[in-house]
């Protein structure tokens, strides 16, 4: 018989994506009460650090996707 793990069960997955929303939005409305000294006029919206970061990582994916593409070898490439 299978084992069931803690993601198995859908309740524990909303559970868990609740709490990173919640998490999510605190942090993002934490941005109005932390200074930041502002190096461009843009860095001054509000969530501009979030919206910068997310933005950064899904590039960041769809680049090493592109790479992966040129970089890639096939299986037999080590083989002699």
């Amino acid at each position: 018989m299978k084992e069931l793990k803690i993601f198995d069960n859908p309740q524990n997955v909303r559970r868990l994506l609740r709490f990173f929303y919640v998490s999510l939005l605190v942090l993002f409305l934490s941005d109005i009460f932390v200074h930041y000294h502002h190096g461009f006029p843009w860095e001054k919206y509000l969530g501009f650090h979030a919206v910068y970061g997310f933005i950064s990582c899904v590039l960041l994916i769809f680049i090493a996707k592109v790479l992966r593409l040129i970089v890639m070898r096939p299986e037999s490439y080590y083989d002699s």
